[in-house]
């Protein structure tokens, strides 16, 4: 009974605020001493569907770069872990994996502002996709060097000594083994991105407005209704993610292969 209500009270405060951000999506005024907003209206919702709202830009603009940076952080995350995990200097190689995490990311942005400005970069997406890769790439290191066991490595020597090419050892052999660390991998990655705000404000110069940008800018502009719309959309892809995310991380760890 204790942990049924300890269950629904923690269920409570997550849902709470998801809940009471869609709900306040649709007001339209609110003046105190109103639990809720006394007006309501839908134009808010109706204006994401139009191409040219700016909310709408934010939002594609976010998994845009998200999902860029999910993708390219993984692939290069999956090759250079392999190359640590075999190397004599691996337990050097990811100690440095977790160096940018010593910082804040608006410390490291100013740390590296720097080279952006000297290559034209700042304030643009490209830069902004650069930056969270310099932040992304060593957490999917961290994640990917867990799937290069010495039972890996064996079906690797087995694979070649059978005949098979390095392409097919990668094709039918490693990346079906590796698929729940890939998938574990790009949505962690995708979540920093997609959280990211400090680093993506610093170096985007305020240009590249994502999501979270847009978010803070409601919030200054004293606008409730879309900034709850805003932090809505911000929140329920990470949600789905999130759920995702923990079957991947409870199916890694009670499905382990036993090559032996």
């Amino acid at each position: 009974m204790r942990k049924q209500i300890g269950q629904s009270i923690v269920g409570f405060i997550i849902l709470f605020p998801i809940v009471f951000l869609l709900i306040l999506s649709f007001g339209k005024q609110w003046f105190y001493p109103h639990i809720l907003p006394n007006l309501w209206q839908t134009s808010q919702w109706e204006s994401l569907f139009s191409p040219s709202f700016q909310l709408t830009k934010s939002l594609g603009l976010s998994l845009l770069l998200s999902i860029s940076v999910g993708l390219v952080s993984t692939v290069t995350a999956f090759y250079f872990s392999k190359k640590i995990a075999y190397s004599y200097n691996k337990t050097t190689w990811l100690s440095l994996a977790y160096v940018p995490y010593l910082l804040s990311p608006i410390i490291f942005a100013v740390l590296i502002h720097f080279y952006f400005l000297k290559t034209g970069l700042s304030g643009s997406l490209l830069g902004v996709i650069i930056a969270q890769f310099l932040i992304c790439f060593p957490f999917g290191i961290i994640i990917c060097s867990t799937f290069w066991t010495a039972q890996i490595q064996s079906l690797e020597n087995l694979s070649s000594t059978l005949g098979g090419s390095s392409t097919q050892t990668l094709k039918r052999v490693l990346l079906p083994l590796a698929k729940s660390t890939l998938l574990l991998c790009f949505f962690q990655c995708f979540l920093i991105s997609w959280f990211e705000y400090g680093l993506t404000h610093f170096i985007g110069a305020g240009k590249v407005k994502t999501l979270t940008v847009s978010v803070f800018s409601y919030v200054n502009e004293a606008n409730p209704f879309l900034a709850a719309l805003a932090g809505f959309l911000l929140i329920l892809p990470s949600v789905l993610l999130l759920l995702a995310n923990k079957k991947l991380i409870f199916k890694t760890s009670n499905k382990r292969p036993d090559y032996e």
